[in-house]
């Protein structure tokens, strides 16, 4: 019999595609993804042995937890030197999160990590599980010239387009086409072919070994800027004792209130060692707070740009730096760099 030339692990760890229907109750319920190829016949085409691995219990998209971060990570550091590449398959709703989370986690990442997942269950009749996951161990197995892999970074796969991870958001609950990737290009696009866009794809040092991170600080607050936004509310965010940074969603290319109150309250929590990153809510487009004066005087109170990362990116980001044993502002300079390509340079 024929040795694969490739191996790939198939890890579910919850979410729509993995849900079948019980023919006694008729409620979805996870799939055994020991028997994978049965619902999927055509995996056996593939030149690679697939082997599978679910999360026991499956995790619903909205009860992920930066410790599944971590777990998943785990997993994928333990086995990196078995198989060639890795499929993730998780509900779309933390998708962009988990995506994220993972890009910093695995550092100097060598080898595709392609999350994926469905709107619809794998097992209803216009599925778009199938073609996703094909497609998703097809780029995971695929290697240019000189063997080595095509996209060795952490990425999103769904309705025929590859994602970097980090760049990627959740778009859309009532379309196959459910994410997006506002600022940053594709990596590849399905059709006949697969075309690769190689420009977009991370480069990567092959001298150099996996390193996972074991540690994130989740002490990070959201606060979206709106007309009408209450001070005392603001204050009182800024006045949590344990809270490390706040990342403020601000209009257009980072723009927010210039009230004194406002302000004042930002710089306090700056001067007693918080970060506040300003990222901007238009999900195109960059923050740059030297164009308008409203912006500009965030940052003269300390306030870092965000540039052009999604919402997930920063949040995932920041915990990654938080749970760095340095500086304040040597976490503030790592924040305003491109780590694993989440940010413009």
């Amino acid at each position: 019999m024929k040795q694969k030339s490739r191996s790939i692990l198939l890890i579910y760890t919850g979410g729509t595609i993995g849900m079948v229907n019980d023919p006694v109750t008729g409620l979805l319920k996870p799939l055994d993804f020991d028997h994978i190829l049965n619902q999927i016949p055509e995996l056996y085409q593939f030149d690679c042995r697939i082997d599978t691995l679910t999360f026991d219990p499956v995790v619903d998209s909205s009860e992920i937890q930066p410790d599944f971060w971590l777990r998943l990570g785990s997993m994928i550091e333990e086995y990196y030197n078995v198989y060639d590449g890795f499929v993730i398959l998780h509900g779309t709703d933390t998708m962009a999160y988990t995506a994220s989370a993972l890009s910093f986690l695995l550092q100097d990442l060598q080898k595709p990590v392609i999350l994926t997942g469905s709107q619809l269950p794998i097992g209803t009749l216009r599925t778009d599980g199938k073609e996703n996951l094909i497609s998703s161990i097809e780029i995971a197995a695929s290697v240019d010239e000189h063997g080595q892999p095509m996209v060795p970074e952490v990425s999103i796969y769904f309705e025929y387009k590859l994602f970097r991870g980090n760049r990627t958001t959740k778009f859309s609950a009532e379309t196959f086409n459910a994410f997006v990737s506002p600022n940053y290009p594709l990596l590849a696009e399905t059709g006949v072919h697969i075309h690769y866009n190689r420009n977009a794809v991370r480069k990567t040092d092959p001298t150099k070994k996996l390193r996972l991170i074991t540690n994130l600080d989740t002490r990070v607050m959201f606060l979206k800027i709106f007309p009408g936004l209450f001070s005392q509310i603001i204050g009182e965010i800024t006045r949590i004792p344990s809270l490390k940074a706040i990342i403020i969603e601000t209009y257009g290319t980072g723009n927010a209130p210039t009230s004194p109150d406002f302000l004042s309250l930002l710089k306090n929590f700056v001067d007693n060692e918080g970060i506040i990153l300003n990222i901007s809510q238009c999900r195109a487009g960059s923050v740059d707070m030297d164009q308008y004066e409203t912006g500009h005087k965030l940052k003269e109170v300390g306030v870092i740009g965000g540039k052009d990362m999604t919402y997930e990116a920063a949040l995932t980001k920041l915990m990654f730096i938080l749970g760095l044993d340095i500086s304040t502002n040597e976490k503030k300079n790592m924040l305003q760099k491109s780590i694993c390509g989440e940010m413009c340079e």
